[in-house]
C-alpha cells in the first residue's frame, strides 16, 4: 500500500522507491485558486496608465484581454468602453482628462484644490464595476509626497475601497543635491525615498519602474544589471516592513533605440524575478507603440512578434500570480557569485544548496498552513539552466507547479530513467547526471516548487 511519510518520521524510517509513493495533496488549495475580476487585491497584469489611443478602441481592449492582461489602459471616463472592460474582466484605472499631473503640479495646489480635483476625477469617471482605482501621479519627487498624501486620502473619502495609484522612481534616478533642480528623488538615498513614500503617502501599493534589464544590454553591463536586482530588494524590504503590496513596472518594448529589444527570455526574466521577490503585480511599459519600437502593438495597431512573446509570459503570470498572492515571501537568495555584493546568498531557510552552472535567484515562501514553497529563476538570458535542489530535508519530494495546462498541476521532480541515455552510449558522468533529481529552466524562466515535507520509506 502507498504511504506518505511525515517530516517528523523521516529519521526513523528508510526510503521507498518513487513508484511506491502516492501523489502530493494540494492541502493549500493553490491549484484551484480562481482570479476574481474587479478585486483591488488581485495580482495585477497591466500596462502603463495612459488612455486608450487605439483608433478601434474596442479592438484594443479585446487584444489586451487576449494577451492575458487583467488591467486595461487608463480611462478618462469618456473614451474607454467600461462596459466592455467589465465583460472582458479588465480592471480599469481612471485618469484625469487631458494629462497626468506631475509632482510639481500637485505641490502648487492647496489641500482644498486637491480635494475638489479628486472628487471631480471620481465623478467624471462614473460608477462602472470595472473601475478599481484612480491614477494620481507618475515618478514624483519626495517633496511632493505631502500633497500626494492629501490626494490619496481624498480617493479614500470619495471612493472607499478603491485604490489610488502612484508610480515611484527607480533607484537610478538622481539623488538630492544642494541644487534641488538636479534632483529627481529629492532625498539623499533611495532607501530614504522609499521610506518617505511609505510613511508620508501611506499608499495602497508601492509601484516603481525599472528598465535596466534592457538598459544593461540583456545583463551584459554588470553595474546596470545590479541596479535591477538591488531595486527589487529595496522595494521588497520596505513593502514587508510596512505591509504594503508592491508592483514592478518593467520594459515590454525597446526602451531606447540603442538597447536590446524585448525577447521571450528577457520578458520571462522580468516577470519571474518579480514573482520570486513577492510582487503583487507586473506592469509592462508600453503596450501601444507611442514613441517606442518593438512594442506589442505597432503604429498600424497590428500585433507584433513581441505581442505573442508577451502573451505567453502573461499567460504564465495569470496562473502563478494569483497563487503567489496567497503565499508570504520569507526570503530571497542568489547563487554565488551574485551580480552585486549586497544581494543575499544561499543557503536560505528552505534551500540549503543548489547545483547549477547558471546564475539563479531563489524566492522562499510560506502558505497560511505553513507549507514551504520555492521559486527558482534562471537569471541567464543565454542558456537553459539545469539545477539540482537540496532542501533542509534530505531527499525531500519536490513538486513543480506546472503551468502548461489551463489549470495548474503538480509535477514531481523525479529521478530520471531515460532509456535514451543508455541507448546513446552516455558517459559514466552523463549516466550519473541522468539519475539525479534535476530540473531544467529555459533562459529567463522560473518555476514554483512545493516542498512536500515528505520523503520515501523502504
Amino acid at each position: 500500500m502507498k504511504k506518505l511519510i511525515a517530516v517528523s518520521a523521516i529519521l526513523a524510517l528508510p526510503l521507498l522507491s518513487m513508484a511506491q509513493v502516492a501523489d502530493i495533496i494540494d492541502d493549500d488549495g493553490i491549484l484551484s485558486i480562481v482570479d476574481t475580476p474587479f478585486d483591488v487585491n488581485r495580482f495585477v497584469i497591466g500596462r502603463d496608465f495612459h488612455e486608450n489611443k487605439f483608433t478601434d478602441q474596442d479592438k484594443g481592449l479585446r487584444g489586451m484581454a487576449d494577451c492575458y492582461f487583467n488591467m486595461s489602459d487608463a480611462s478618462d471616463g469618456e473614451k474607454q468602453n467600461l462596459s466592455l472592460c467589465k465583460k472582458l474582466g479588465l480592471n480599469t484605472i481612471i485618469s484625469a482628462k487631458g494629462k497626468h499631473l506631475t509632482g510639481k503640479e500637485w505641490m502648487a495646489m492647496s489641500d482644498e484644490e486637491i480635494d475638489a480635483y479628486i472628487k471631480k476625477m471620481i465623478d467624471d469617471g462614473g460608477k462602472s464595476k470595472a473601475i478599481v482605482g484612480y491614477h494620481i501621479c507618475d515618478e514624483p519627487s519626495a517633496m511632493a509626497f505631502p500633497k500626494l498624501a492629501v490626494a490619496v486620502e481624498a480617493v479614500r473619502k470619495y471612493a472607499p475601497g478603491k485604490m489610488a495609484t502612484i508610480n515611484l522612481y527607480p533607484n537610478y534616478a538622481t539623488l538630492w543635491t544642494l541644487d534641488q533642480v538636479k534632483s529627481q528623488l529629492g532625498t539623499r538615498t533611495y532607501k530614504e525615498y522609499l521610506e518617505q513614500a511609505a510613511t508620508i503617502i501611506k499608499p495602497d501599493m508601492i509601484s516603481y519602474d525599472n528598465y535596466m534589464v534592457q538598459f544593461s544590454m540583456d545583463q551584459s553591463d554588470a553595474k546596470r544589471t545590479a541596479q535591477y536586482y538591488t531595486n527589487i530588494m529595496a522595494v521588497r524590504e520596505v513593502s514587508l516592513k510596512y505591509n504594503i503590496p508592491w508592483w514592478n513596472v518593467v520594459s515590454g518594448n525597446q526602451i531606447r533605440h540603442y538597447t536590446t529589444i524585448p525577447t521571450m527570455s528577457n520578458l520571462l526574466l522580468q516577470a519571474y524575478t518579480s514573482l520570486a521577490a513577492g510582487a503583487g503585480g507586473v506592469r509592462w511599459f508600453t503596450y501601444w507603440k507611442g514613441g517606442y519600437a518593438y512594442t506589442p502593438i505597432d503604429g498600424q495597431e497590428r500585433r507584433t512578434q513581441t505581442w505573442h512573446y508577451l502573451r505567453e509570459v502573461n499567460r504564465q503570470l495569470s496562473v502563478l500570480g494569483p497563487i503567489m498572492k496567497h503565499l508570504r515571501s520569507t526570503g530571497v537568495y542568489f547563487t554565488n557569485p551574485a551580480v552585486d555584493p549586497s544581494l543575499p546568498l544561499l543557503p536560505g531557510e528552505h534551500v540549503k544548496h543548489i547545483q547549477c552552472e547558471e546564475p539563479l535567484m531563489i524566492g522562499e515562501f510560506l502558505s497560511e498552513k505553513g507549507n514551504r514553497y520555492i521559486m527558482v529563476v534562471n537569471l541567464s538570458l543565454e542558456r537553459s539552466a539545469r539545477f539540482v535542489l537540496r532542501t533542509a530535508i534530505d531527499r525531500e519530494r519536490l513538486f513543480v507547479v506546472n503551468t502548461g495546462e489551463e489549470h495548474p498541476y503538480f509535477q514531481e521532480i523525479d529521478e530520471t530513467r531515460l532509456k535514451s541515455t543508455s541507448m546513446l552510449g552516455g558517459t559514466a558522468e552523463q549516466l550519473a547526471m541522468a539519475k539525479e533529481r534535476a530540473y531544467w529552466l529555459p533562459a529567463g524562466a522560473g518555476a514554483l516548487i512545493k516542498c512536500s515535507g515528505l520523503t520515501y520509506e523502504k
